[in-house]
């Protein structure tokens, strides 16, 4: 290949990239988007749309005091919950969700999680993993985050 065409092929690269950045950044979406520079809002968004793919950030089951319910059901119910209310601020349903990632500090109560997690979904389950952990932001026991894309 001649520097000529390197330099052509580069230019077509370069420009290819350009556009997919910019239309990437434009169709951006935020759900439960937190801006500014208080320091008491956590510098994070609930979840972010490009296109037709919802990222969903973590959620903790926490009450609205952020204190962890002693029923590990009502806490994984609250986790899901939250996980729906940004699911479904994006347009879409449970059943849109493809992955999904359980954060637990304790893998004894994988069965809790799972007898509420399944009352949550209509149609296929998503991929999952549930990965035991140390620790959970205000001792929770489980954090969950995901993906979802429109059917």
């Amino acid at each position: 290949m001649t520097n000529r065409n390197l330099a052509t092929v580069c230019t077509f690269v370069l420009a290819a990239v350009a556009t997919i950045t910019v239309h990437a950044q434009a169709s951006r979406t935020y759900v439960d988007g937190r801006s500014g520079a208080d320091g008491n809002i956590p510098p994070y968004s609930g979840a972010v749309l490009v296109g037709d793919t919802l990222y969903l950030a973590g959620a903790l089951g926490t009450d609205e005091n952020l204190e962890v319910p002693d029923d590990p059901a009502d806490e994984a119910r609250n986790v899901m919950n939250a996980i729906r209310s940004n699911v479904e601020a994006a347009g879409m349903t449970m059943d849109d969700i493809v992955s999904i990632q359980v954060f637990c500090t304790d893998l004894s109560q994988y069965q809790a999680f799972n007898d509420v997690y399944r009352t949550f979904f209509t149609q296929e389950y998503p991929a999952r993993a549930f990965i035991g952990v140390a620790n959970l932001l205000f001792d929770a026991r489980f954090e969950v985050q995901g993906i979802a894309i429109k059917r």
